[in-house]
């Protein structure tokens, strides 16, 4: 692949990696389908997993290519609580076995400090040693690790042997660390050591489910697909400010789970950071333990890359094209009991100043948007609509972001944007008799 841009400046980069700014969770193969132990788990975080790119590629990986005798740590924070949970791996793109020496779970404090007493071992099938087969997941044993709805939980994984680094989440605006040997079970990282670094990106973690309350009906889940806007590409690092985490902490307390299926860089019809949507709707939606709505807010990188440098060549979709494409996910995600609601595209006049994708908005670009929008809202064929393109705008100037709610690049919402497009969903909507009218 040909180096693109290998001259930017700092700033170019910054502003560049806000724009681009996906392993099933599958079932306890212990507990019978359908049995009353398998309903009672609900997908809680997810990373949807995407396949590393090279070297070459405009973006860094953040990560090493290969891991060998090193501890992965990484925090997550969960929506919904409960008595006991799972964690899911994930080696989808990998061409070989990856093997986990030992994995730990524990509550973290702050400062990276983390509450000795709360450390748990996670088993595999009753080992501490596990083996993930190329292109598939893997799901832990319970473990008794009590958590509330919105804590978070450090999960560390300790791989002995040379791991290549195939299946990753490129940015999960969450700070973990990558140290030398086994220290899954340290009270404290030794980040001072050569060779310890820190990453935004998650290596392997996938997944987290939790149980719910055996007397209580299973919980139900909201699925979020989408691409930088949604995997938060602006957001600020370990703030939990991303718009799905911020509905999380709507519906968290009417017992509802959100699991963010974004991936930067994502599309509706064609693959970029990660498979295009409709390839990966089954693992990242339909695999998901509890999942009752999915919420889509995809769509502008379909309309956008084309004629740019991530893809100068490729002709724009039509809205034709695109309906088509919303059609198969409402119909695929219907066929499963799924309500299926669609979210407008948010305007992005002026995207990326300064930087050489600063032909990522055009005038033509944004009348299919338009389009878009208006068969979203009036086409009937969404379950209900959440208008995000009528929050965020401008009032005096609707093809650009409100000042207030831009991270700056005209594309992507900072913190309090993040916070308005989440105040925006109608709860009942996505969840009817959620709440008592």
């Amino acid at each position: 692949m040909q180096q693109l841009f290998p001259s930017l400046s700092s700033a170019s980069v910054a502003a560049l990696l806000a724009l681009v700014i996906s392993t099933p969770a599958m079932a306890d193969p212990t507990v019978p389908a359908g049995s009353a132990e398998a309903s009672n788990w609900a997908a809680t975080w997810q990373a949807s997993p995407q396949p590393v790119w090279g070297a070459d590629f405009l973006f860094p990986t953040n990560l090493p290519a290969v891991l060998q005798d090193q501890t992965v740590r990484q925090v997550a924070r969960i929506s919904l609580g409960g008595p006991r949970l799972r964690i899911v791996l994930s080696n989808a793109y990998g061409g070989q076995p990856v093997t986990v020496g030992r994995a730990t779970v524990v509550k973290p404090l702050p400062a990276g400090a983390i509450d000795a007493g709360s450390l748990q071992a996670v088993t595999f099938g009753g080992s501490a040693q596990a083996t993930i087969a190329a292109g598939a997941s893997l799901v832990s044993d319970p473990v008794a690790l009590p958590l509330a709805s919105l804590s978070q939980v450090a999960v560390s994984l300790y791989l002995p042997g040379a791991t290549p680094v195939q299946s990753f989440h490129w940015d999960g605006r969450q700070t973990g660390w990558i140290v030398a040997g086994d220290q899954s079970a340290a009270a404290a990282l030794r980040t001072s050591d050569p060779g310890a670094i820190s990453s935004t990106a998650r290596p392997l973690l996938a997944g987290i489910q939790v149980e719910a309350n055996p007397a209580s009906p299973a919980a139900p889940v909201v699925a979020v697909m989408g691409d930088s806007i949604t995997d938060g590409a602006t957001a600020s690092l370990d703030r939990d400010s991303r718009w799905p985490d911020f509905l999380a902490v709507r519906l968290a307390p009417h017992g509802a789970a959100v699991v963010n299926a974004g991936i930067s860089g994502a599309r509706l019809l064609s693959d970029g950071m990660g498979e295009h949507a409709l390839a990966r709707l089954e693992r990242d939606v339909l695999a998901q333990p509890g999942v009752r709505s999915l919420i889509v807010l995809l769509g502008i990188n379909d309309i956008s890359w084309p004629g740019t440098a991530f893809a100068r060549q490729a002709p724009r979709p039509t809205l034709q094209d695109m309906a088509e494409g919303y059609r198969q996910l409402i119909a695929r995600a219907r066929s499963h009991g799924l309500r299926v609601i669609g979210a407008t595209l948010p305007p992005f006049e002026g995207a990326l100043p300064g930087t050489p994708l600063d032909d990522y908005y055009q005038a033509e670009k944004d009348d299919l948007r338009r389009q878009v929008n208006a068969w979203i809202r009036l086409g009937g064929a969404f379950d209900a609509v959440i208008d995000f393109d009528a929050v965020l705008r401008d009032g005096a100037h609707p093809s650009r972001m409100a000042a207030r709610f831009d991270s700056g690049d005209r594309l992507h919402p900072g913190d309090e944007g993040n916070r308005a497009m989440a105040d925006a969903v109608d709860l009942n909507a996505i969840l009817p008799g959620l709440l008592p009218r």
